[in-house]
């Protein structure tokens, strides 16, 4: 993996980690056209510069970050089920990770499941309930959910979203919970993958994720504003089509013998 393949797939994170069109899912079509080798250390790159994302959440959320036991035990709580899910699942996650196919599907379904919500819970653009209204059996709920994403294309944004929404959420406040739950979430991921390859990770790698993490952070800061303005005027709809158009297009290039498998 190049320097600019790094760029290339910091850009890409930093725009899709926090909109419900599953970065991890784009990530992989994007490293399957730039014919990127499927190995160890790639696998991990698309993981682990996922934290550089995050990281803008702790920046622009700052205060909401700040000593605060009852958030940071919702927090906690929520990340659990995926926590325990993803340790019991890691070898079918591992096996996923590389089917463009998986994707396709997943952002086909992802899309309509975003298109129906829009509607069902039109009335909850402005009115809805808020973080410090969720009880801790909401935040097993909400973890519960996040979990779902852990099959390559759901996102794991708008996994989380969509469950804020049926707790009866604003669409605002589900939107920065996801944000939020994503914190302890890819830190974990991101320390599990570093344990993983540190032994045989070579000097230029750590290069490679450090300007991979260094861009999807810059972009990623960009991309919450966008999103947030985008989800309070006009709902999840245009991000619901995105994803079906982007998953049929993948599915005629698959059937029509196109090889977009990582190589």
């Amino acid at each position: 993996m190049s320097h600019l393949h790094a760029i290339i797939l910091g850009i890409v994170e930093g725009i899709t980690e926090f909109l419900p069109i599953s970065s991890t899912g784009h990530m992989i079509i994007a490293s399957s056209v730039m014919g990127i080798e499927d190995n160890s250390f790639t696998k991990a790159f698309e993981v682990i510069i996922q934290f550089g994302a995050i990281l803008s959440v702790l920046v622009l959320y700052w205060k909401r970050f700040l000593p605060n036991w009852s958030f940071y035990k919702k927090l906690f709580v929520a990340f659990l089920p995926t926590a325990i899910i993803g340790f019991l699942a890691k070898d079918v996650v591992e096996h996923l990770l590389g089917s463009v196919q998986v994707v396709a599907w997943s952002l086909i379904l992802g899309g309509i499941v975003l298109v129906w919500s829009d509607r069902i819970f039109a009335h909850l653009t402005a009115v809805g309930r808020k973080t410090s209204d969720l009880t801790y059996v909401d935040s097993v709920k909400l973890g519960l959910f996040q979990s779902i994403a852990m099959i390559p294309g759901v996102s794991r944004s708008g996994a989380t979203i969509m469950g804020g929404l049926t707790l009866g959420m604003n669409k605002k406040e589900a939107a920065e919970f996801s944000f939020f739950l994503a914190v302890p979430t890819m830190a974990a991921a991101t320390l599990y993958k570093l344990l993983k390859i540190y032994k045989t990770i070579e000097p230029n790698q750590v290069t490679t994720l450090l300007i991979g993490m260094a861009v999807a952070f810059v972009v990623a800061m960009i991309a919450i504003k966008f999103f947030i303005g985008v989800v309070t005027k006009y709902g999840f709809r245009g991000f619901g089509y995105y994803r079906i158009v982007l998953g049929i297009i993948i599915l005629v290039l698959i059937y029509t013998g196109h090889n977009l498998q990582m190589s």
